[in-house]
């Protein structure tokens, strides 16, 4: 439950070179590197409601942890996995529609920040959130 409450972006780490690796436009990289994202969760379980809000949408995710769901990043590329709980963070692997390749993703609370974690093809970034 330490996920639940409401998230604001404070910084990224290597996150342009991730977008570049997965083919996202210079231009996309430039606007997603400063999206003003805010993520809030609401943990019920193995349920989570998540609502992510930037500067170019707003979507609502609902998730039961080991199960399969779709999802499109704000680029439009279209992913398909799961979020899993090993002890207490959350991890999961996603694979993009259009190649077949997969993303790793890690959020885990460590003091007052959420830290996301992504590896795609070898180039590991990380988005660091302060509680809102």
């Amino acid at each position: 439950m330490a996920f639940n409450g409401t998230w604001k972006i404070d910084r990224n780490e290597n996150y342009e070179k991730l977008m570049e690796a997965m083919g996202i436009n210079i231009m996309k990289r430039k606007l997603g590197a400063h999206d003003n994202l805010k993520i809030t969760f609401q943990q019920d379980g193995n349920k989570f409601n998540v609502k992510e809000s930037s500067n170019f949408r707003t979507i609502d995710i609902e998730f039961t942890l080991g199960v399969d769901f779709e999802y499109s990043l704000a680029d439009g590329t279209e992913l398909t996995g799961a979020w899993n709980m090993e002890g207490s963070k959350l991890t999961g692997a996603f694979t993009r529609k259009d190649n077949g390749k997969v993303v790793k993703a890690k959020r885990e609370v460590i003091g007052d920040e959420l830290v996301q974690t992504y590896i795609y093809e070898g180039v590991e970034a990380k988005r660091i959130f302060k509680r809102a």
